[in-house]
């Protein structure tokens, strides 16, 4: 692929290849996963899963890669799409326009996928993926909180055990070990949260996207480690 030139400069080709033809199963196209996978494309993954059941609006344009003035309205999982062919016109894409539940997880088909990436924010949904990433043993790594700050400096790849400062890791933490599963490789920030005192937590340009880059970084260090 001709547009990975620079790429290969650091990367053999061989391990090109290899990232070719593995497949990453996306779960959320907001400010961490859109970047997380566009990033992800870019590098030259030739596979995607995308999983969300949201369309975009105006509050996702301050930080949503893939939300512009044109994509207003449209379901996340085609705006994706167009994007992603855009940059890779050769990639596969599978699309899953759903928001996950313990009714329709099962039309996933985890199996095809070598990598999952749980960038989505509810509690129940990100506990049903990881359940099912470790019942087939599939890898995953999985973002905590990104709302509520402002230095993305502070997002590091750790043990969920190792957490701290993040009440999303925090409640995460406590299920997990329900669920007798003790080990979750996480992208969490050590800042603390600001506090707003709003249910709905804010959100700016810089942030999540970087959150959604470290994911893949990770990915694709994973994959090319192995």
């Amino acid at each position: 692929m001709e547009f990975l030139s620079r790429t290969e400069r650091m990367i053999p080709k061989e391990d090109l290849d290899k990232l070719k033809n593995k497949s990453i199963l996306v779960f959320g196209l907001g400010g961490v996963g859109g970047a997380c996978v566009e990033s992800l494309v870019r590098a030259g993954i030739g596979k995607v899963g995308l999983v969300d059941g949201d369309e975009y609006e105006i509050t996702n344009v301050n930080r949503q890669i893939f939300a512009t003035v044109k994509t207003l309205g449209m379901r996340k999982v085609d705006a994706c799409e167009e994007r992603l062919l855009d940059i890779n016109p050769d990639l596969k894409i599978k699309k899953y326009d759903l928001f996950i539940n313990d009714e329709n997880i099962n039309e996933i088909d985890f199996e095809n996928y070598d990598y999952i990436v749980d960038a989505i924010d509810t509690i129940t949904s990100k506990l049903l993926i990881i359940k099912e990433a470790y019942d087939k043993n599939i890898k995953i790594i999985s973002a905590m909180g990104a709302g509520n700050r402002l230095d993305p400096t502070k997002f590091q790849v750790m043990n969920i055990e190792k957490t701290q400062n993040d009440p999303v890791a925090k409640i995460m933490r406590k299920k997990l070990k329900e669920m007798r599963i003790k080990k979750l490789k996480v992208v969490c920030s050590t800042e603390l949260p600001i506090k707003t005192g709003d249910r709905t937590p804010g959100s700016i340009s810089f942030v999540p996207p970087v959150c959604g880059m470290v994911l893949a970084s990770h990915v694709i260090r994973d994959i090319l480690k192995s």
